[in-house]
């Protein structure tokens, strides 16, 4: 039972993990042409070394397709949530406005409609297969109409099946790049400086991706004079694993965690397979005898090599039968941690080529050593009684238990710092109070400034609230970004990247943070020539009296009215960016409320919502806690840590079923011994540190091992990281803790068993 179920533990374990890094392994190569299909990344010189992202001119695929012989390129926009109706029937999910060459690089699976007459007209849609079911049920969508917003009417041209949820480029409804247009005037006329777009080129194989890149990189200084910017081609297929870039060169991304994953996977099935051998070398005694009459009445080694594996192969069999059932459980719970859609596809062979690989690859190294060591045994020597436990058999368990707990130190120090470092960035001062701060989207009839205005009026009289602002974005969102600021004393050959957002009054109030000099924002001036600048960002341009100063943005000027503290809006791991905040409520996103702290949250939630709905019927009511929203900043470091929990805990768990295991068989080898001490005076106490002082060296020693290469794992980990914890001792104390009451509660479960024997038992037969 400690066999098949250490061998089924380690299978499962490994198949779930494998089944995520093929997950992630699978991201943007569902399209049959993803290996020529490539992302255009923009690359910007700055004084903090180059800046690489993926937003793009609008003008820049145009160029392509006319510039590039036999290229296929598309721009579309990021998705955006906007409202879509039918009948009765509103849902607000995300969409895409793209052109019909997206049709054509992404290769969607076509349910209903024409492809060919896919977005050709203005306002045309395409759902997927969920999107068209919520809207229709069982009708027919295609030809049918709907509503955008509320207000613009969309002919279904076509449903195509779901995105699948391991591609980037996520939506559940795609338009035409013309109705974002018309609904955008701007697009039009926006130049190469404008970044507001994805742009994606599919070349033909035969193509040279070199002489291609060396046509699009200098496209942004072809048409920007003094542009320093230029393009390359980053391949579909790992924007998602390599989609971080450092000084304008790709250097990883989610492949490290894929990485960490795919060595878990099979170290944990090598610890299931340490686990085989050890108890079946412990066995060698029980099993001499019976080796030695099989070589008398002439058994070769060969065919007792043969037999051993046999079994091991039957025990792993069996242990594969019990993963199987394990897995099936455990993946729904898998998927709801992963935020992933992990299942066994019972029709492809390469599942079932892969597990009972492992298996059979399991049961052979597992049973090798045993196999090769009992079948050595000398039949006159083993059939006299000889003594087995030798010097060698007794130090290679020793090796094994020690490397089994070395990756199990290993994993709990690694846990404890994820962990570490997780509640010392959420409770690093992000520079404003994130509680009872709320969102609403503006949208519909609140677009307006003068509904937005009756909006706040309506909000703080309910008592629901206690202060309402507007911000350009989420708070938690990056994007809007420009290089467009010049200020007196500016290195013209410096360019300095800085975030832009439009912010109503009563910001600082609002988000609980505060003015370090100057105003905000107010109704008793006239701010539209204003801007209010963070600490990074007069730090950046280094002006001693910022207040009164006159500064470019966006080649208009513009003074400076005051100074707010620093806030993390984006990544709360790096330094915060230069900010630049100005007052335009036509570009305005997000209406910010902090909640009454007099009022239960339930009540205010209502207020809120009907206050909202009166004045923008037809629209749902979307608020969402600013304290959720930044949550999800961590859900890599989260993902990591709860990963490192369960299967550090399998595979501690799988080394005590070892150290149980061994204890058993090394307690029975000295049950004769023991009852001698026992008659001779010895104590259950003496017994006990006796049975258990063996073992207990082996994880000292394991701990021993296992610090410095936990401490050159975890430090390279951090370093990643511009705000992190420093290592203290503390995960190594825990470790060494941990590993030792483990240790000693697994043995002495059988110890306590053997000391409390009556020795008469154990001798009345000598």
């Amino acid at each position: 039972m400690i066999n098949v179920g250490g061998l089924a533990i380690g299978l499962a374990s490994c198949m779930v993990l494998l089944l995520y890094v093929a997950y992630e392994w699978g991201y943007d190569r569902q399209s049959k042409n993803s290996m020529n299909t490539y992302v255009v990344y923009q690359h910007q010189k700055a004084s903090s070394g180059i800046m690489s992202w993926a937003w793009t001119p609008g003008a820049l695929a145009p160029e392509v397709a006319g510039k590039v012989p036999g290229a296929v390129a598309s721009h579309s926009s990021y998705p955006a949530a906007e409202l879509l109706s039918y009948n009765q029937n509103y849902f607000k999910k995300d969409g895409v406005y793209s052109d019909p060459q997206l049709l054509k690089i992404m290769d969607y699976k076509f349910l209903k409609g024409n492809p060919s007459k896919a977005l050709q007209e203005v306002n045309s849609v395409i759902l997927t297969e969920t999107m068209a079911r919520n809207l229709f049920g069982s009708e027919d969508p295609v030809n049918k109409v709907i509503k955008l917003n509320n207000a613009v009417q969309l002919k279904v041209d076509a449903v195509i099946a779901d995105i699948p949820k391991n591609s980037t480029i996520r939506f559940d409804y795609l338009m035409t790049w013309r109705l974002w247009e018309k609904q955008q005037p701007w697009i039009k006329t926006s130049g190469w400086g404008n970044n507001f777009c994805l742009t994606m080129v599919q070349l033909q194989t035969e193509q040279d991706i070199n002489k291609v890149s060396a046509l699009i990189r200098p496209m942004l200084a072809n048409h920007q004079q003094g542009a320093t910017g230029y393009y390359t081609l980053h391949p579909l297929s790992q924007w998602h694993l390599y989609g971080e870039f450092q000084n304008g060169k790709s250097v990883g991304g989610k492949i490290g965690q894929v990485r960490i994953f795919f060595m878990l996977a099979f170290c944990i099935l090598l610890i299931a397979c340490v686990n085989f051998m050890n108890l079946s070398t412990a066995r060698s005694e029980k099993r001499a005898k019976e080796v030695g009459v099989r070589k008398a009445i002439g058994s070769s080694r060969n065919s007792l090599i043969g037999q051993f594996m046999l079994e091991s192969l039957l025990l792993s069999v069996m242990g594969m039968i019990v993963a199987f059932v394990l897995i099936e459980i455990s993946l729904p719970y898998f998927n709801g941690v992963l935020h992933t859609a992990l299942l066994i596809d019972y029709p492809d062979w390469k599942f079932w080529s892969v597990f009972l690989g492992l298996t059979i690859v399991t049961g052979i190294l597992a049973g090798s050593y045993p196999a090769f060591y009992l079948s050595s045994f000398e039949p006159l020597q083993v059939l006299k009684g000889m003594n087995l436990r030798g010097s060698t058999s007794l130090s290679v368990r020793q090796i094994l238990v020690v490397f089994q707990f070395v990756f199990a130190a290993c994993l709990i120090i690694c846990t404890a710092v994820i962990y570490q470092q997780l509640n010392y960035i959420k409770n690093k001062s992000i520079g404003y109070n994130k509680n009872n701060l709320v969102e609403l989207p503006v949208q519909g009839s609140l677009t307006g400034e003068g509904k937005l205005k009756l909006l706040k009026e309506q909000l703080l009289k309910s008592g629901a609230v206690i202060d309402v602002t507007y911000f350009g974005r989420s708070l938690s969102e990056g994007g809007n970004n420009t290089f467009g600021v010049s200020w007196p004393g500016k290195n013209d050959k410096e360019d300095i990247f800085f975030n832009y957002r439009s912010a109503g009054y009563d910001l600082s109030k609002t988000l609980g943070t505060s003015m370090v000099s100057g105003r905000e924002f107010s109704e008793a001036y006239t701010d539209t020539s204003n801007v209010i600048m963070n600490e990074a960002a007069i730090k950046t341009m280094g002006l001693k009296n910022p207040v009164g100063t006159v500064i470019q943005f966006w080649n208009r000027p513009v003074t400076i009215i005051g100074v707010m503290k620093d806030f993390v809006m984006e990544d709360p791991y790096s330094q915060t960016a230069p900010l630049v905040i100005y007052h335009d409520m036509k570009q305005v996103e997000v209406v910010v409320a902090r909640l009454n702290p007099a009022q239960n949250i339930s009540f205010s939630m209502d207020k809120i919502k009907e206050v909202t709905e009166k004045l923008n019927p037809g629209f749902p009511v979307e608020t969402k806690f600013v304290d959720d929203n930044f949550e999800q900043k961590f859900q890599n470091e989260k993902l990591l840590g709860i990963i490192a929990n369960w299967f550090g805990g399998f595979a501690i768990f799988i080394s005590c079923l070892g150290l149980l295991g061994l204890a058993l068989f090394m307690a029975e080898q000295r049950k004769k011994e023991i009852s001698i001490r026992k008659v001779l005076g010895a104590s259950n106490m003496n017994i006990l540190t006796l049975l258990n002082k063996d073992f207990i060296k082996l994880v000292i020693i394991a701990d021993l091992i296992a610090f410095p290469i936990a401490y050159v794992i975890v430090n390279r980990w951090l370093s990643a990281y511009s705000f992190r914890v420093s290592i203290s001792v503390s995960p190594f104390a825990i470790a060494l803790c941990l590993s030792l009451i483990i240790a000693i509660l697994t043995v002495s479960v059988q110890s306590v068993k053997v000391a409390k024997a009556n020795p008469v038992d154990a001798l009345k037969y000598e």
